[in-house]
């Protein structure tokens, strides 16, 4: 097979951390709270502190394996070369079927506050965002980076806002107390809450396209998990003085009682969807490309454009899923789905950072061992229904993937 031509290297350290923000500070800032604090109670914020704290384990072992392997592909890759192709090849299917359904989740959200109240409406909006910013992508990651900087800095912009108000506000509420939680609970809470943080993993699957990745990557890594963790933090505080999550669908509107504010709310939601939206179509077309490439998925999949140097047959098999999904399914649950499969993504990460020799270390492995078995604990607290189907697509694509494998495949790469 003729050799694939590779991606260009164009993006530096405030391109990574701003799509690396604006992946984390999406959707998930304006709907996350809810089935969290449904989990925890009056627990929300210490499990939003244990996610925030396996996020950064993840984080760092992510960071120390992309300084070394600089590639596309993310824990595809470092799976691939630390641990095995098959362990590789579940970490890469996690992340792009969990990150899949992430996609129309976004869409979906975007359209729900545009449009709210009209199903069709929605999903046709919904739709109609996924080709474009898959248009947007297909032009050439530069294009990816200037828009989302663009809708990075209105969501900023409005949360800034949010939480001028939720603090300065009138309306107050007594401080809850631990009574309505429970260990179980709050645990459960943190591994729903760690669909927030998961956007990280952007940065490393483009790999291929930094410049000077052994330095760029890492500080790009830690510096955008660091800005959203503060800022979770910061709403999420300022969430619980004014309103209880649980007892409402859109917690951030409920609590500002300004009324010239809510339309405000609504477009910054809208907007950081379309920004989590853009960066997931990036990272997944990015995986998609490492894994055809080892023909983990069709071949056909590995083409890069000659002119716009992108994964365009990725990126375009993406959209047309993803399309579908919009227009065909209801995807409220998806978090805990998604979740499921993005720890288990990076529980692999951990155990490949763990195997690195001292020359490539830039944390001691107690960091690796805490995000492994945080990984591990969080997954087996979601949503049991979560779990299970998750689990069982991981299932079948190995026990297909054991099928069709030519038997010496393995020695021939």
């Amino acid at each position: 097979m003729a050799a694939q031509p590779g991606l260009a290297r164009r993006l530096g350290v405030a391109d990574a951390v701003v799509i690396g923000v604006g992946s984390m500070v999406g959707a998930g800032v304006f709907a996350v709270w809810v089935p969290a604090a449904q989990a925890a109670g009056s627990g929300l914020l210490i499990g939003l502190v244990i996610a925030a704290v396996v996020a950064y384990c993840n984080a760092v072992s992510s960071a120390q394996l992309a300084a070394v392997y600089p590639v596309s592909g993310g824990t595809y890759v470092y799976g691939r070369e630390r641990l095995g192709e098959w362990w590789g090849f579940a970490a890469g299917w996690c992340f792009v079927i969990g990150k899949t359904a992430s996609c129309a989740a976004m869409a979906l959200t975007f359209a729900t506050y545009v449009v709210p109240g009209t199903e069709w409406l929605q999903r046709l909006l919904a739709l109609a965002a996924v080709l474009a910013l898959a248009a947007v992508n297909y032009r050439g990651v530069t294009r990816t980076a200037r828009l989302t900087r663009i809708l990075v800095a209105c969501t900023l912009t409005v949360l800034a806002l949010v939480l001028v108000l939720l603090f300065t506000g009138s309306s107050q509420r007594e401080v809850p107390t631990l009574a309505d939680t429970s260990w179980y609970g709050v645990l459960q809470a943190a591994g729903l809450l760690f669909f927030a943080f998961a956007g990280y993993a952007r940065i490393a699957t483009m790999g291929e396209e930094v410049r000077d990745p052994a330095r760029t990557i890492p500080r790009a890594i830690t510096i955008a998990l660091l800005v959203a963790i503060g800022i979770y933090l910061l709403i999420g505080i300022a969430l619980l003085r004014v309103v209880d999550p649980a007892t409402t669908t859109a917690p951030l509107a409920t609590a500002i009682d300004t009324a010239w504010a809510v339309p405000v709310v609504r477009v910054g939601a809208a907007l950081a969807s379309l920004g989590a939206l853009l960066a997931l179509i990036t990272g997944i077309g990015r995986t998609t490309l490492a894994m055809a490439r080892n023909r983990d998925l069709p071949g056909w999949l590995a083409a890069v454009h000659p002119r716009f140097q992108v994964p365009h047959h990725a990126e375009i098999a993406l959209a047309a899923v993803v399309g579908v999904l919009v227009l065909t399914t209801d995807l409220r649950g998806v978090i805990g789905f998604s979740s499921f499969g993005v720890l288990l993504y990076y529980a692999i990460a951990n155990a490949s950072a763990f195997t690195q020799p001292a020359d490539q270390r830039r944390w001691p492995r107690a960091v690796n061992v805490i995000g492994l078995v945080g990984c591990v604990v969080l997954a087996v607290t979601l949503p049991w229904t979560s779990a299970v189907v998750a689990a069982a697509l991981l299932a079948v694509a190995l026990l297909v993937r054991r099928l069709r494998k030519d038997p010496g495949e393995s020695a021939r790469s």
